[in-house]
């Protein structure tokens, strides 16, 4: 038996996740993502993905968000026609993200084509309607074939509702390999969702880093600077922009904000969703309650939801998001949560500029990205092509993260210090990445390795 790994996307990075698993003759993709950033650059990576697709005989895909599977119609464009696996919930979660990612792209491109930009989209909606035929779905726990000589398993990984953690037995009769994928993982005793499930014993562990240099807020902490925040705003005048990812982090959002508001810690608000794609990915969870954790449940028995308060207002069509430029006070969430498409950006072209208006960022920014050129303070940026003067103010909430930091992801993974014989750390930034293998290193984890885009690695024999 011959097997080997060669990381293909999210090596050193955050976004563009695939890794590549080869056993015999056999090739799986563990996830097959977009790159996020600038978008010429991101553009050429996501047309030109780094093998053949046809050479890909399946796909375990660990959740939904468009950097782990956003790839999935190019590959299907070119030529894959193997099976896609992931969770029912993922399943469900794809039937919009992917839609929407092709919608965005030919919106984007008529739009720059306007105004004198060229842009091609990776893929249209055909492409997208053929990757969606291909998936296979798999609930939790339950083990099944991959490909001759490879098994997988579904666990919870608590990031997404559907995510998961992947664990691949691999055995063609020669002897028994696991290799144990993280995805991307969640966080313990998070509003809404199961905590992540423990991983058992494995040979080879891929983990995310995302966290990987820094620890976040308590949840009361978050609860506080929320309160805080609207209390401070309040004083100001002025409306708040939330670019908020459209699944989990905007529904953890209105949990929190509805929680304050039914305590009476925070006077009651209007509170718009403008995001077709958060509409229906709220519209997702609600339909997969058995995925939600106790507090949630009771929370619902009581006959109170999360999502559905009073002051809540989702957004239906383009005339009332545009409508939304005479909104001046309230809370606006909206796609995408980096600011690199979607209604987001319409919205950022009229705060910008206004210094009585705050620009709340709660999620992580990738590198190369308008909301990480927000975060490090840049002056004056680029939104569709037109320079904009960065007058509102800009603050940052990091404890609503859904991935876990770097303490919360080694309390996760140390059990398996002791079985585990290599592991690989991915999906971080190159100093956080660096940054969380010195720490599995000194927990007692042998060989720790921060792979290079496109290095490959032999695992057996």
């Amino acid at each position: 038996m011959t097997v080997s790994l060669q990381f293909l996307g999210a090596a050193r990075q955050v976004t563009g996740s695939k890794h590549l698993l080869c056993v015999n003759d056999q090739r799986v993709l563990l996830d097959c993502g977009m790159v996020q950033g600038p978008r010429r650059l991101a553009n050429r990576l996501n047309r030109e993905l780094p093998f053949e697709a046809q050479s890909i005989d399946a796909v375990v895909l660990s959740h939904a968000h468009v950097d782990h599977s956003g790839s999935l119609p190019r590959l299907a464009k070119l030529g894959f026609g193997g099976r896609i696996h992931c969770t029912p919930a993922t399943r469900d979660l794809l039937g919009l993200l992917l839609p929407d990612s092709a919608r965005i792209q030919a919106s984007d491109a008529r739009y720059l084509k306007k105004h004198g930009h060229d842009f091609e989209p990776a893929y249209d909606m055909a492409d997208v309607e053929r990757a969606l035929e291909l998936t296979q779905c798999t609930r939790y726990g339950k083990t099944f074939d991959v490909c001759p000589g490879v098994r997988a398993t579904f666990l919870d990984a608590g990031h997404i509702i559907g995510s998961a953690q992947v664990v691949l037995d691999v055995d063609d009769g020669s002897g028994p390999l696991r290799i144990a994928f993280t995805g991307d993982c969640g966080r313990r005793n998070m509003p809404i969702l199961r905590d992540p499930e423990p991983l058992p014993a494995c040979d080879i562990l891929i983990t995310e880093s995302t966290y990987g240099d820094r620890l976040h807020p308590t949840r009361t902490e978050v609860s506080e600077q929320i309160r805080s925040f609207v209390d401070e705003q309040r004083g100001r005048g002025g409306r708040v922009l939330i670019p908020a990812f459209s699944i989990g982090r905007t529904q953890n959002v209105l949990w929190y904000l509805g929680q304050l508001i039914e305590e009476g810690a925070v006077a009651p608000l209007r509170i718009y969703v403008d995001s077709p794609l958060s509409t229906k990915a709220t519209e997702v969870m609600a339909r997969h309650p058995e995925l939600y954790d106790d507090k949630t449940r009771a929370l619902l028995e009581a006959g109170r939801h999360p999502f559905h308060f009073k002051g809540v207002r989702y957004v239906a069509d383009v005339e009332e998001s545009k409508a939304l430029n005479a909104v001046r006070e309230g809370v606006i969430l909206s796609a995408s949560g980096m600011c690199e498409g979607g209604r987001i950006l319409h919205h950022l072209k009229q705060t910008l500029e206004r210094p009585e208006d705050t620009i709340l960022i709660i999620g992580f920014q990738a590198q190369g990205t308008l909301g990480r050129k927000l975060v490090e303070g840049y002056e004056r940026v680029k939104v569709f092509g037109q320079p904009l003067d960065v007058r509102c103010r800009v603050r940052t909430i990091n404890g609503l993260s859904a991935h876990a930091d770097w303490k919360e992801l080694l309390e996760h993974l140390r059990p398996l210090a002791p079985t585990c014989e290599r592991v690989f750390v991915v999906h971080g930034e190159e100093d956080a990445a660096m940054q969380f293998s010195a720490r599995l290193e000194q927990a007692g984890f042998g060989s720790v390795e921060v792979p290079l885009y496109k290095e490959r690695f032999v695992l057996w024999p």
